[in-house]
C-alpha cells in the first residue's frame, strides 16, 4: 500500500515541550506530520500509534504531511519562542528547574517523526531548518534518528556545531535486525553503527540511544561496539518510557510477545537494570537512564 504525502504549511514549528520531553528541552520540532518508518521496526510500539490528534482515523506509517514552511516557520517565531524559553523559570517546579538550569532555548528534533526520513531527500525540509538554525541558532539542538541517513548533512553540522550546544541521538536498540513477526528495522544496525562512527570522527557529539530496549544476542559484544563509536548511550525500556503506566501502550502492540519469543525476560523493567549493568562496563560514567539520559545527563 503506497503511502499518502501531501505537502502542507505549519503555523508554529516550533511546540513548546510538555509531558515527557518537559526537563529534556524547551521545545520539540517536527519536519514532517506522520512517519513512514512506521512500517518499520520502530513504528510497531511507537507511542505516536494511540495519539489520535495526530492520527485523525489514519494508521501510522500510512501517511506523511510534508510541512513546506518549516524552515520559515522557525525563523518567524524564533524571538518569542527563545525569549520564552530563557525567561519561563515560573513555569517549572522546583525539582524540574534544578535539572534544566540554566533555561535555554532548546530543541528536540523529533519526537514523533525521523527527521531524516527516504522523503526527506526529495522534500528537503529537515535540511531547510538546519540551514535556518545555522543562521539563527537554539542554544540546543538534539537530532533523533532511526536512520544511517543522518550522515548526509555532514556539510552543514560542523557549522552548526560551532553556533549551539549539538547532539545526534542514534537509536540502536538491539544488536538483532529482526524479532520474531515484525516488520525490519528502518535502517540495519551496522548501517546505523558505522553513521555513529562517521558522526564521532567528525567530532560531533554522538549517543547511542537504546530505545526501547529490545532483546540482546550478545550484549558484552554490543556495548564494547557503542563505547567505540559513541561518547555515550541511553537506555530507554518501555516499561516508564512510553508514556503510560507500567508500559501499557506497549503491552497493546505486538512488541512484547515479539521480545518475549526471543528473551522471556526482555519485557520486565529488570531487564533493563541488567542491561545497564553491562553498560557501564563498558561506558563508565557514559550511561544515561530514560529522560535524564535523553537529556544529556549521563552518569
Amino acid at each position: 500500500m503506497p503511502v499518502d504525502v501531501t505537502q502542507t504549511t505549519i503555523g508554529n514549528v516550533l511546540t513548546r515541550t510538555t509531558g515527557y520531553l518537559r526537563t529534556v528541552t524547551s521545545h520539540s520540532l517536527q519536519p514532517y506530520r506522520g512517519c513512514t518508518f512506521g512500517r518499520a521496526l520502530c513504528g510497531v510500539g511507537c507511542y505516536v500509534r494511540h495519539n489520535g490528534h495526530i492520527l485523525r482515523g489514519r494508521s501510522w506509517g500510512d501517511f506523511l504531511e510534508v510541512r513546506t514552511n518549516a524552515a520559515e516557520s522557525y525563523l518567524a517565531h524564533y524571538d518569542r519562542e527563545a525569549r520564552w524559553a530563557r525567561q519561563s523559570s515560573s513555569i517549572y517546579t522546583q525539582e524540574e528547574a534544578r535539572k534544566i538550569r540554566p533555561l535555554r532555548f532548546s530543541i528536540f528534533c523529533s519526537s514523533s517523526t525521523d527527521p531524516f526520513l527516504p522523503q526527506e531527500f526529495q522534500f528537503g525540509i529537515t535540511r531547510a531548518i538546519l540551514e535556518a538554525m545555522v543562521e539563527r541558532p537554539p542554544d540546543e539542538l538534539v537530532l533523533q534518528t532511526h536512520s544511517h541517513r543522518v550522515t548526509a548533512y555532514l556539510d552543514l553540522y560542523p557549522a552548526l556545531a560551532k553556533r549551539c550546544d549539538l547532539r545526534f541521538h542514534v537509536s540502536i536498540e538491539s544488536d538483532l535486525d529482526r524479532l520474531p513477526g515484525l516488520p525490519p528495522p528502518a535502517s540495519s544496525v551496522e548501517k546505523r553503527f558505522a553513521a555513529c562512527a562517521t558522526l564521532k570522527e567528525a567530532g560531533l557529539r554522538t549517543i547511542v540511544t537504546v530505545s526501547p530496549l529490545l532483546p540482546m544476542d550478545d550484549a558484552e559484544q554490543f556495548f564494547a561496539r557503542v563505547a567505540e563509536a559513541a561518547d555515550g548511550v541511553v537506555l530507554d525500556h518501555f516499561i516508564q518510557g512510553d508514556g503510560s503506566a507500567d508500559g501499557n501502550r506497549t503491552f497493546r502492540t505486538r512488541l512484547p510477545e515479539a521480545m518475549a519469543r526471543v528473551n522471556e525476560f526482555a519485557t520486565a523493567l529488570a531487564y533493563r537494570d541488567q542491561m545497564e549493568a553491562i553498560a557501564r562496563r563498558h561506558l563508565p560514567g557514559r550511561v544515561g537512564l530514560g529522560i535524564d539520559g535523553f537529556a544529556g545527563r549521563l552518569t
